[in-house]
């Protein structure tokens, strides 16, 4: 069997989907600001598809500063026209306000010693969710947890943050590994959520 008969299906062929899939996709991530950028990128996403972010990822990243949260947070009218003009990036005023309150958001939580990324992780009971579906039939588009992180998020003041787009954001950043049995990706990214393989 190829190796490309042994991923999940969803990453079809395309070059820069299949690298996603094959370094990033259920890798668990712990890193804060990390989590927040994702968190961003998932929320830009919503009636979209995931390559059309992908495509779009450095320019977003290049646009709102590396989503570094200390100066998104102070982003001003100035700022949001510049984001609005930039036919880059997905140029939604809600979606772009989200991000900017995520930030300040996120701030928040730092400076009232709260860690982003336990709080995120807390859901999973600080590690991640072995699934290994069969198929991707299998694989649900939300769950229990999923919609308590998306309720949590909301409480806080979290935007584009829905059940089905926070269960793609566990997804993704390793919160639930949810590769098939029979992808190659499936037992590597099984090994990484083990504490004792944790950096």
């Amino acid at each position: 069997m190829t190796i490309a008969a042994r991923r999940c299906t969803w990453c079809g062929t395309d070059p820069l989907y299949v690298a996603y899939h094959d370094t990033e996709w259920g890798v668990p991530e712990y890193d804060p600001r990390a989590l927040w950028e994702k968190l961003v990128l998932d929320g830009f996403q919503a009636g979209l598809a995931w390559i059309t972010i992908l495509r779009k990822r450095e320019t977003l990243r290049a646009a709102f500063d590396g989503f570094d949260p200390e100066v998104v947070a102070r982003y001003d009218d100035a700022d949001r026209a510049r984001l609005m003009a930039d036919p880059g990036i997905i140029r939604s005023r809600a979606k772009i306000e989200a991000a900017i309150r995520g930030a300040q958001i996120w701030l928040d939580m730092r400076d009232n010693c709260e860690d982003f990324s336990a709080w995120l992780w807390s859901f999973v009971d600080g590690q991640p969710l072995q699934t290994r579906p069969a198929t991707m039939a299998d694989v649900p588009t939300r769950t229990p947890a999923s919609v308590a992180m998306a309720k949590a998020l909301k409480a806080r003041g979290f935007n584009f943050c829905g059940p089905v787009i926070v269960y793609a954001f566990m997804q993704a950043t390793g919160m639930v590994n949810d590769h098939v049995e029979d992808c190659v990706r499936c037992d590597d990214v099984r090994a990484m959520g083990n504490p004792s393989n944790r950096v």
